[in-house]
């Protein structure tokens, strides 16, 4: 049968279930400091150094003659094509950026945006994540954006708080063990 035509009370049984953290409002491109700045040196390394190279590059490879088979001068048109593109992006999401310090929650045990989290599952596997920007999480190095879904289910607990992970066809109960944040800066040069 066709969703079209089920009663609205069909709909309530699947309530029961548990499901992901509704996605925040808003729809901000919060991001760290350090994020910022990575997408920032870029920006700088896109605009001042490579694509300076290649627009060299190609008009030495177009002053060449022919440039229908000239490999430098096609190849060359096409980085240019995707430097641009890239310089584009940045500077649109540099824009809308919003940078929020995760300093400022030093101490706290309450889980907020650029939180490290080390938390164990049911299996008794320990994991240490950090609650990053969209433009800079790397999940290699344990970076997960702040809208994925254990980011969500993780933001706004606290050290000792069990929660319900879930996971497409699954729910596994998460135990958060420990929530730190960096030092603001100059913390360390105290007298």
């Amino acid at each position: 049968m066709s969703k079209a035509f089920t009663k609205e009370s069909d709909a309530a049984d699947d309530d029961d279930e548990p499901q992901l953290p509704a996605l925040p409002v808003g729809g901000k491109n919060y991001i760290t400091p350090e994020g910022f700045a990575r997408l920032r040196a870029e920006l700088r390394e896109l605009v001042e150094v490579e694509r300076p190279k290649v627009v060299e590059a190609v008009h030495w490879a177009a002053s060449n003659g022919d440039r229908s088979e000239n490999g430098d001068y096609i190849y060359g048109k096409k980085r240019l094509r995707e430097i641009d593109r890239r310089v584009r992006f940045l500077i649109k999401r540099l824009e809308i950026a919003v940078v929020a310090d995760p300093a400022l929650h030093h101490g706290s045990t309450q889980i907020y945006f650029g939180a490290s989290v080390t938390y164990v599952d049911v299996a008794g596997v320990q994991r240490c994540v950090k609650i990053v920007g969209i433009d800079e999480a790397n999940s290699a190095a344990g970076e997960v954006s702040w809208v994925s879904p254990i980011a969500r289910t993780l933001l706004k607990a606290h050290e000792g708080d069990v929660l319900k992970l879930v996971m497409p066809g699954r729910v596994e109960d998460i135990e958060v063990l420990q929530v730190s944040y960096p030092a603001p800066a100059g913390a360390d040069e105290l007298p």
